[in-house]
């Protein structure tokens, strides 16, 4: 690991969506940390959304932005296909690297940029938000007050605001497997991330889905069969659900509101007790992943002691196997 750790870690981000707005909210809010740089592939985007979050310096060569002596570690929120080839190249470059969930489009990527944070002495962490809040270690706290687990029902299904500009025969690169893409990848790791941190690697995997015209999946399941119990997570990209997920267990259950935020953790006693097991959490819950990535890159670690590089293989390994069977090849697969 790199020994020239700065007082103030320095970032540049990729990518100038909503969710990096969200992150550089978390990073103002953060200790130990500060945005400097935004690279965008034109001027005018970069300079619009620099001038929007106060980043001083933008970017549009990729190249010039990981060469900058200027930044430490870098944020990578571009489209799922390029996440490997970018933190990989920032990295070689010195960096430090949070990438945005999916870590990358399938396992070789993701193994490959593991290595290459080894070789380099750098910090490689994936952005999974879900598995740092104050709630989730609520959850992972009360499991044994469950007795023994008998199901896992999560749940994420949200309308995509480019679903009707699909349905209307137009372009969209919400919905395009050339960027690796689709309702699993971008929005289900949000059940199977936390079913792999609570449980860990599955002994089998079977997954169905709705696929749409343009080649990738607009709605599914997947279902994971454990020693005694079974994970059942849906996810799509076509409808919406209020449902919770919840935790089944034969002394009682935890019901979770809204698991990509975990926003309300209730356990249920068998006798149908109720007890409220939530925890005072920022409204931005990206504060947290900061924080830990902070903290894992002064303390010299390559890796989270939270996103460790064996959750994220064995989440992509998931969606890998649940790709395979629902019949969806990213062209990143081929290569």
């Amino acid at each position: 690991m790199k020994t020239d750790i700065p007082n103030m870690i320095r970032l540049g981000v990729i990518g100038t969506g909503k969710i990096t707005g969200r992150l550089l909210e978390a990073v103002k809010e953060s200790e130990g940390i500060e945005a400097v740089a935004v690279y965008s592939r034109t001027e005018e985007k970069g300079r619009a959304f620099a001038d929007e979050y106060d980043i001083p310096k933008v970017f549009t060569s990729l190249e010039a932005f990981g060469q900058s002596r200027e930044i430490d570690a870098v944020y990578v929120a571009s489209p799922n296909a390029m996440h490997a080839q970018q933190a990989e190249a920032m990295m070689r470059a010195g960096k430090h690297v949070l990438c945005e969930k999916p870590f990358a489009s399938n396992t070789k990527e993701v193994r490959s940029m593991i290595q290459t944070a080894k070789e380099c002495g750098v910090t490689l962490m994936e952005a999974m938000m879900t598995t740092h809040t104050p709630n989730f270690e609520a959850i992972r706290q009360n499991l044994p007050r469950l007795g023994k687990i008998r199901r896992f029902s999560a749940n994420f299904c949200q309308y995509s605001s480019r679903y009707d500009s699909h349905k209307a025969g137009q372009y969209t690169n919400t919905f395009d497997p050339t960027l690796s893409n689709g309702s699993l990848v971008d929005i289900g790791v949000y059940c199977v991330a936390p079913c792999v941190h609570l449980f860990g690697q599955p002994e089998s995997v079977y997954a169905q889905a709705q696929m749409l015209s343009t080649g990738v999946d607009g709605m599914g399941t997947v279902c994971l069969r454990y020693d005694g119990f079974e994970a059942v997570l849906t996810h799509s990209k076509m409808h919406n659900s209020t449902l919770p997920s919840e935790i089944q267990g034969e002394e009682g259950s935890i019901i979770i509101e809204r698991i990509s935020l975990t926003e309300r953790i209730l356990f249920v006693g068998r006798d149908g007790s109720e007890e409220d097991l939530s925890v005072p959490q920022h409204v931005n819950r990206m504060r947290y992943e900061v924080a830990d990535f902070v903290k894992t890159i002064n303390e010299g670690r390559t890796e989270s002691s939270v996103n460790t590089f064996e959750r994220s293989l064995q989440t992509i390994g998931i969606m890998d196997e649940a790709r395979k069977q629902i019949g969806l090849v990213f062209p990143a697969d081929k290569k």
